[in-house]
């Protein structure tokens, strides 16, 4: 019996010591826990609407309306164009010639006036026989070329339809920033009305190489058939024409192109009112910031465009625009590079004054400019681009005379005699060529027939190495 109480009062005391260390110690423990589970975030309900949902929710465009009023004024361009194929062994064997089919081109057109003007890429419509546009709600017309201008790919095509057509509001692509949202509008692939978004992902770029170009860069998905289409804002408003992918496969990699508003605005003016491109020019050459001129002079990393050299008899001439200036703006643009500069003078024409600001022993000067005509830096002659010689040229040379071939689109001169850009010309039929004024006065003698009667040709290449040819 003792045993048994003996075992009875240890099992009491064990019991009464492990209810104590669970008090002291246990329990001390959970409060510690349930403080820390009072400190983690509070998770929200399915239901709940953040602040900041609402706020990016506020901030995100809606295109729907910009989308259903851009989509009926883009319409589809189709091009037939005749073209010869290559002969078969029946014809080679019976001497026949092949007979010519019709190849088909598709792109797309934009809508700029009720009365049925459109807007689309010369590279679209070039050597149509005939061009066809469909317009949204499926009704089709046959379309008249008005002009082209090939430098910055823009064709103006007129329809006559029944009724007022759902023509576009121009932007003002000067004002459109890097960032902003943008749609495309057109039909690539042929699937028709087709609307993509993206942002502009820069401007004034160009793909040439030579500074000629100042397109806007975008990301919105752009493919073959969106030519001659529209980018817009996000108001609906026209801000581009579509006209270039950059691509190593031929369709949308991440990057598309478009003819800034603006540049396309001023020459289907130009062309329905003077029949083709009126350009202004300031007559400057500059300095490439990536040549080793550049380097030397320390300019090669300016903001701005620094001019090497003045042409003589030129609005920038007249008003003082000297060697060595750094041109920094013109009127409210910002210029940091050369395409900057040629896109915004490619919304002008001659005599238009613009405000040039240059940075001159570190001062700027605001100068106003009065555009001159093209043909004082350059002229057209058979299918060639001619220049006068830059003054800077003539001092490392000591060639004073002749025209520099700019760029040289005659075939025959081209594979025959292999002229091309950085030739000069010294003389026609024995009459020496020393300025531009004598090709004009050859052009004013024989007009479109000047090319007929060229019967000898004085050059040098680009070895500056003399050669003659007589034409029979």
């Amino acid at each position: 019996m003792k045993k048994i109480l003996t075992l009875v009062f240890v099992s009491v005391l064990g019991g009464l010591i492990a209810l104590s260390a669970y008090m002291l110690f246990l329990e001390k423990e959970q409060n510690i826990t349930l403080e820390d589970k009072q400190e983690q975030p509070s998770f929200l309900n399915a239901n709940y609407n953040a602040k900041t949902t609402n706020v990016l929710h506020a901030n995100t465009p809606d295109f729907t309306i910009a989308a259903e009023n851009t989509l009926n004024s883009v319409v589809h361009v189709k091009n037939t164009a005749l073209v010869s194929g290559a002969p078969s062994f029946e014809d080679l064997f019976f001497g026949r010639q092949s007979k010519p089919r019709a190849q088909v081109g598709t792109g797309s057109g934009v809508i700029i006036s009720p009365d049925g003007y459109i807007i689309t890429n010369n590279h679209v419509i070039a050597g149509s026989n005939k061009i066809s546009i469909t317009l949204n709600d499926n009704r089709v017309y046959e379309a008249e070329l008005i002009g082209t201008d090939e430098k910055t790919d823009i064709a103006l095509l007129k329809i006559e339809a029944e009724d007022d057509l759902p023509a576009i509001e121009f932007g003002d692509s000067d004002t459109a920033k890097v960032g902003e949202w943008v749609l495309a509008v057109g039909n690539p692939f042929n699937l028709t009305s087709t609307v993509t978004a993206g942002i502009i992902s820069a401007k004034a770029r160009d793909l040439s190489g030579r500074n000629s170009q100042s397109f806007i860069q975008t990301d919105a998905a752009v493919n073959p058939g969106n030519s001659g289409g529209a980018l817009v804002n996000s108001s609906g408003q026209l801000i581009g024409i579509n006209t270039a992918i950059s691509s190593q496969t031929g369709s949308y990699i991440g990057y598309s192109f478009a003819v800034p508003s603006n540049i396309a605005k001023k020459i289907i003016q130009d062309i329905i009112e003077y029949g083709d491109v009126q350009e202004g020019v300031l007559g400057i050459s500059i300095l490439n910031r990536n040549s080793k001129e550049a380097f030397e002079k320390g300019v090669n990393e300016i903001e701005g465009v620094y001019v090497s050299e003045v042409e003589d008899k030129s609005g920038a001439k007249k008003a003082g625009i000297r060697n060595g200036d750094i041109i920094k703006r013109l009127d409210n643009i910002d210029v940091s590079k050369f395409s900057d500069l040629s896109g915004y003078l490619k919304t002008k024409r001659p005599n238009d004054v613009i405000n040039v600001e240059v940075l001159r022993n570190n001062e700027i000067k605001s100068i106003p400019v009065t555009l001159s005509k093209s043909d004082i830096i350059s002229v057209d002659f058979i299918d060639m681009e001619l220049r006068n010689l830059p003054q800077k040229f003539k001092k490392n040379t000591d060639i004073t005379e002749g025209v520099v071939v700019q760029s040289n689109k005659n075939k025959y001169l081209y594979s025959k005699l292999g002229i091309q850009r950085g030739y000069i010309i010294t003389g026609i039929n024995d009459i020496p060529i020393k300025t531009l004024e004598d090709i004009s006065g050859f052009v004013t003698k024989y007009g479109s027939k000047a090319q007929e009667n060229i019967f000898k040709l004085e050059y040098m290449n680009r070895n500056l190495e003399r050669k003659e040819v007589l034409f029979q």
